[in-house]
């Protein structure tokens, strides 16, 4: 298997590390931008070792070599967890604030409980230290890992969605704006997975026409 070139270090962590802080959560979500089904976030805590993983950003790496790389996630973490907000939620929150919430619920299920935290850009309000660079999923390898876990979870949904609202196609664009989506919405309408409050949804409900 090919490793794509951007690799992952620890120079997130290694700041914790030095301050005493070494359990370390990486956190990262997947399916912000979607319009259908759930967004879902994912922390993980990595042995506080120096040690090379395969992990990777989720983004980089072919379906096949996320699950494998995701069952090592599982199989090496000190501790995981995964969490989703579904449509309802995003709706009533937006989707950032959905994110918070979903990230929250997933850092306050693991155990042992971390002691410093490193996001994709994503500044919760935890009361824990706090990194928070952009691109981190490609630079730590704890958020390299939790965006495995999270984007081969929500890819699982998005198959079992499929099955349960057949022609929309969800386990090919994954709830994603793709003409195959648009065209579904204009044939079948919309459903209960679908994020009401997102503009093209939004716009499609309000007119008395498609305007997908």
């Amino acid at each position: 298997m090919t490793v794509p070139s951007t690799t992952p270090d620890w120079a997130y962590e290694r700041e914790h590390w030095r301050r005493g802080h070494f359990r370390v959560a990486g956190v990262d979500e997947a399916g912000r931008g979607a319009w259908a089904g759930p967004l879902t976030v994912a922390a993980v805590i990595l042995p506080g070792t120096s040690q090379e993983y395969p992990f990777r950003d989720s983004k980089q790496l072919s379906p096949a070599a996320r699950e494998e790389y995701a069952a090592e996630v599982r199989r090496v973490a000190v501790a995981w967890a995964v969490e989703h907000a579904w449509p309802e939620e995003i709706d009533r929150l937006n989707v950032l604030g959905a994110t918070h919430a979903a990230a929250l619920r997933a850092i306050a299920r693991l155990e042992p409980p971390p002691q410093a935290l490193v996001t994709d850009y994503l500044r919760l309000r935890a009361d824990l230290p706090l990194s928070a660079p952009p691109r981190a999923d490609a630079l730590s390898y704890s958020v390299a890992a939790a965006s495995l876990l999270a984007k081969t979870e929500r890819d699982r949904l998005m198959r079992e969605l499929d099955a349960e609202f057949p022609g929309y196609g969800f386990a090919a664009h994954k709830g994603y704006g793709a003409p195959a989506h648009r065209a579904a919405l204009r044939e079948l309408g919309v459903t209960e997975q679908h994020r009401r409050s997102y503009a093209p949804i939004r716009a499609l409900l309000a007119a008395p026409e498609p305007l997908l």
